[in-house]
Formats: structure tokens, sequence, C-alpha cells
């Protein structure tokens, strides 16, 4: 039997400042929830939030708890994409595009809470708020500003600069970049063999270009790592 729960004062305010929802006047927000058909459900470590391929029919909001994204090719192995950390919806633009599918598999990592609101409830209250509205399209283009830079990253050839590409998206200051793949993860989501991607980051950190230090490298020649990309 699936456990509903009841929102917290603070999960309301988390909600209020993901990217979706902030900026609305007060007004707004004191009826945001009222206009929304939803319900609040915890979620455990190994659950399966979504399957790939399944029917997108709710606007998704993870209040607390992590999540990973994977896309299950042909050959069944799993390409990690992302982490989820709460508060953030996720699968947005999938509610309203041509096929309203999933076109990924997302797993809960550490416990948390999700909101579920239905697409027909979301529909209604975006078209009724011009700012609502405003931010659902950044969202979404946002989202596409990632798909690109995947196939940009795809569209290199050799797996030094795929790498590059992928620590320079990942920069957490202008000298070090934080990984959230292990380098298996990372060896499919770049699309090359993780023997031949352990070599080149060896490689690369005999020639001082980068130091690894468990989930976080060090950029040491900036100038020099740029030429690869």
């Amino acid at each position: 039997m699936t456990e509903y729960l009841d929102l917290t004062e603070q999960q309301i305010n988390l909600i209020h400042q993901i990217p979706l929802f902030e900026g609305l006047t007060d007004e707004s927000k004191l009826t945001l929830l009222d206009k929304l058909a939803y319900s609040v459900i915890p979620v455990r470590k190994g659950d399966i939030v979504i399957k790939q391929n399944t029917l997108c029919a709710h606007l998704l909001i993870l209040l607390e708890g992590k999540l990973e994204v994977n896309i299950i090719d042909v050959t069944g192995n799993h390409i990690k994409v992302e982490n989820i950390i709460a508060p953030r919806a996720f699968a947005t633009p999938h509610l309203f595009n041509g096929n309203n599918i999933y076109p990924a598999t997302f797993s809960v990592v550490e416990n948390g809470i999700l909101l579920k609101a239905t697409k027909e409830s979301v529909f209604d209250l975006i078209s009724s708020n011009p700012d609502l509205l405003k931010n659902f399209l950044k969202v979404t283009g946002n989202c596409n500003a990632c798909t690109v830079s995947r196939l940009r990253n795809l569209s290199y050839k050799s797996i030094r600069s795929r790498f590059v590409f992928y620590l320079f998206e990942h920069k957490t200051d202008s000298h070090t970049a934080e990984m959230n793949h292990n380098q298996t993860q990372l060896a499919n989501y770049i699309g090359v063999s993780r023997p031949a991607l352990a070599n080149e980051i060896s490689k690369m950190e005999k020639e001082g270009l980068i130091k690894v230090e468990g989930m976080e490298v060090k950029l040491c020649s900036l100038s020099k790592l740029s030429q690869y990309i």
C-alpha cells in the first residue's frame, strides 16, 4: 500500500525556491498548491521512481534525497547521465513533448520524499500564470542545452578531447572539476572503453595536465587542456 505524506512548511518553502516556481508573487505562492492535484510519497534507496520508455503523466519534484539517472542502451548497459539532488523538479520537459515518454530510468540512491502533480493540473496552472509559463520555458531550454552539450562531447573523435570537454563542463572553479561519474560510468557516458579512458587519464597525469584526487580533478594547465577542445 502506498504511503502518503503531508507537506511540511519547510518543504513548501523548498518548492517555492526551485527554478520552476521561483520569482512568483506572494499571492501566486499562496494558491500554488491549491491549484495542483498532487500527492507526496516517501522514496527509499533502491526504488525505481521512473522506468525508461514509460509514459510521463506527472510533474515530479524531489523534496528530499538523491536520484541517479541512467539510460539503458540496446545491449543492456546502464549509462549514467547525472545525479538529481533535492530540492529539484526533474524530467519536466517530457510532460508536454510529442510522445510524453521518459528517456531514462530514475533510481533512488538516498532515501527521500517525492511530490507528484498530475499533468492536467500542471497545464492548467501554467496556462493561467505567465510568470510560471516563462519559468517552464526557461527550464525546458536549459534541459535542451544539456542535450546539446552531450552531443557536442560525442562529436569529438579522441578520448582526450571528450574527457577534457567533460572536465570543463564540470568545473567548480577555474582550476578544479568535480566528476559525478566513476570511471566505468564515465567511460559509458562519453562512449569509450573503461581501459582506454583509464590509460588516457594516466597519460594526462604523467604529462602534468591534471591531478586526480578521488572524484575531484585538478586542472593543472588550462591553456594546454583548452587546445583539445
